[in-house]
């Protein structure tokens, strides 16, 4: 087994940005990946024009891949922020103006995966109020995404990396994804298991793969120590997807790893291994 016998789907995010946006689907599906994943492009607006989303989609159908995920409005992201939804006044009514503009645009293109990330915690604010506004924020964004026969992504990210965010676990990510879905009953919230993010919290991967993955939408993956390619540090790479693959997961992995001093296109030598 090993990556050979996995689905692997490239972030546009993270990778090919060197090129312009548009430019990215096309530079994927010349690099032989036929899937592709995105952080909300538009950091500075969660409604861009009609004209801006009709652009990204049309790179997208024209290069010939699909849309698998697309993360809800997250505020300045690569940036401080963390996400918007659990932030009272402005940031909150942003997410909520994103939720249908996101899930429309990704149902667009048969995207099945919507990423909402948390929000940091904020100054004299009290927590169990972040918490009680993620839930109702998270509730809507369920249904949205069950509108367009999606799932909805809860993602635990790294403490040393994001110190503000309360998801710093695996136990705490999926602790959300139940209590949204008692809350809807859909039971379309789903864990993403990013396998960088949890071995910077110092979790032991193999016993969370045991744990969570039959609650586990989507899996991405980098290196550690550095955040690069596979092979580039320590992780076994290979053998936590193999683990996965036996515990059932089938999906999509997703690769959101940094291209180091190299052009995206040559960072994936370790695909042939």
């Amino acid at each position: 087994m090993g990556f050979a016998d996995q689905r692997f789907n490239v972030n546009l995010s993270i990778l090919f940005t060197e090129l312009p946006l548009l430019e990215r689907p096309a530079a994927a599906a010349a690099a032989g990946f036929t899937a592709v994943e995105l952080w909300w492009p538009w950091i500075d607006t969660p409604t861009p024009e009609r004209s801006d989303l009709d652009s990204l989609k049309k790179a997208i159908e024209d290069a010939g891949v699909r849309l698998t995920g697309l993360n809800f409005y997250a505020g300045e992201l690569p940036g401080p922020d963390r996400g918007a939804l659990s932030i009272p006044g402005e940031e909150s009514e942003r997410f909520r103006a994103n939720i249908d503009v996101a899930a429309d645009f990704a149902g667009s293109l048969g995207a099945t995966a919507l990423n909402a990330l948390y929000g940091n915690r904020v100054d004299g604010v009290d927590p169990a109020e972040q918490d009680a506004l993620a839930l109702e924020n998270l509730v809507l964004a369920a249904r949205a995404a069950d509108r367009i026969g999606a799932i909805l992504l809860i993602e635990a990210l790294n403490k040393p990396e994001s110190p503000l965010y309360p998801l710093v676990s695996a136990p705490a990510a999926v602790g959300i994804v139940d209590k949204v879905n008692n809350a809807t009953g859909l039971g379309n919230a789903k864990f993403l298991m990013d396998l960088y993010h949890l071995s910077m919290n110092g979790e032991d991967l193999p016993a969370v793969i045991d744990e969570f993955a039959s609650k586990t939408g989507h899996v991405q993956i980098a290196d550690n120590p550095g955040r690069g390619a596979p092979g580039t540090g320590s992780l076994p790479l290979d053998d936590l997807l193999d683990q996965l693959k036996k515990a059932g997961y089938d999906g999509w992995v997703g690769l959101e790893y940094k291209p180091g001093d190299r052009p995206s296109a040559e960072t994936f030598d370790w695909l042939s291994r």
